[in-house]
């Protein structure tokens, strides 16, 4: 669905707009996006279509056809994403469709395990919506993100992998040998033994604006909305690797980058920083945090501190990404599968966690490397945990 051609009618203070917009960057479609209130003939075509209403988001599709207001099942169905297994029941449940979720899929599938791999956002995970990826093991020139998720995907369905996307899973319990999990739409599917693999999120900073600006100039995802500043400044804040490396993808576009970091400098790794330096686009300022952000319905300032000085100023980026950790998404899991108190799932050296019969690899999992190669290598290692696990049963 990644070459699927529509458009996105809407405004930046719209709540339904950005949820449309975040779903449609999760599965990796593009999209136009026209602002109404900016675009006068953006605002008359949204209103032919709805009868003289200027009710948005209105979602053009390449056929003709429209959505209005849609919610994201309704945006998974006329895309063609499968929501709904074929069986009731698996050898193998994976929750999660990243690196580790689907090389576990992969290597079940070929055992002759019936396996299903559900997925509440893209395919490919974190490393699908990564603009390059420069350090997988056989990829010498590098290799988009949205290619290698797709390449993920099609090495899955070639064995034989059931795969479900845009679908949420909502809890987790054991009875008797079976392990059932929950999806968002209500069902319910067993399984022998479970995977969790669903891999983690960005941290918010949690200041004042952020929650109401999120979308509308405030953004986690440089791949998603990094090519709507084209020409304009955008900020980073952040000090890592992904900091810097989502810094070099929007030099690709914004006139300039100005990374805000915590400490004295970047922590990133020597390669990055290096070409963060090299880059003339990109400036970096160091002992600074951000106090607040400002605007009505739309970014018009962030108030930053300096932390030596304890002085404060106003500086305006067009937009800003924020990058500055990430949480274990694990609030789904039930208690009996012991946690960290950050929340990543604590496992023993073939990846199952205190409930017998489940497994977690990845981002997810305590100790893991948060990079996608060894993510890959999690998921080779639980892949033969399992196999050892369901000979026994």
């Amino acid at each position: 669905m990644a070459d699927a051609q529509l458009t996105v009618y809407g405004a930046s203070w719209c709540t339904d707009c950005r949820r449309a917009k975040k779903f449609l960057g999760e599965q990796r479609v593009h999209y136009h996006w026209v602002d109404i209130e900016q675009d006068a003939e953006g605002q008359a075509i949204v209103e032919r279509l709805n009868d003289g209403k200027r009710i948005i988001p209105t979602i053009l599709f390449e056929d003709g056809s429209i959505l209005v207001e849609p919610s994201n099942a309704e945006l998974a169905a006329k895309l063609g994403l499968q929501t709904r297994a074929s069986m009731n029941y698996y050898d193998l449940i994976i929750v999660g469709g990243g690196p580790a979720g689907l090389t576990t899929a992969l290597y079940a599938a070929r055992e002759g395990f019936d396996t299903l791999v559900i997925e509440q956002s893209g395919l490919g995970g974190q490393a699908g919506v990564t603009e390059r990826l420069d350090n997988f093991p056989g990829f010498p020139d590098g290799i988009g993100g949205g290619e290698f998720g797709d390449r993920l995907a099609e090495q899955a369905r070639r064995f034989g992998v059931e795969l479900l996307q845009a679908q949420s899973v909502t809890g987790l319990r054991a009875e008797d040998e079976s392990r059932y999990v929950t999806t968002a739409d209500g069902a319910e599917y067993g399984a022998r033994a479970v995977l969790i693999a669903t891999g983690s999120t960005y941290k918010r900073l949690g200041v004042p604006g952020e929650d109401e600006l999120i979308g509308a100039g405030i953004h986690f995802c440089a791949t998603c909305d990094g090519p709507f500043y084209k020409g304009q400044p955008v900020a980073v804040i952040g000090a890592g690797n992904s900091a810097g490396e989502e810094s070099l993808f929007l030099a690709r576009f914004a006139s300039d980058v100005t990374i805000l970091a915590r400490g004295p400098e970047l922590t990133a790794s020597k390669l990055v920083m290096d070409k963060v330096k090299e880059n003339q686009q990109i400036s970096v300022r160091g002992n600074v945090e951000v106090a607040s952000f400002e605007g009505e319905g739309k970014l018009s300032g962030v108030t930053i501190r300096d932390k030596t000085s304890g002085q404060t100023e106003e500086i305006h980026p067009k937009g800003v990404f924020v990058f500055i950790g990430l949480t274990p998404n694990t609030e789904w899991v039930p208690d009996e599968i012991k946690r960290d108190k950050q929340g990543f799932i604590i496992t023993g050296p073939a990846l199952e966690t205190s409930m017998p019969g489940v497994f977690a690899a990845g981002d997810v999992r305590l100790g893991s490397t948060k990079q996608a190669a060894s993510a890959a290598g999690e998921g080779a290692t639980a892949a033969l945990g399992i196999r050892d696990y369901l000979r026994k049963m």
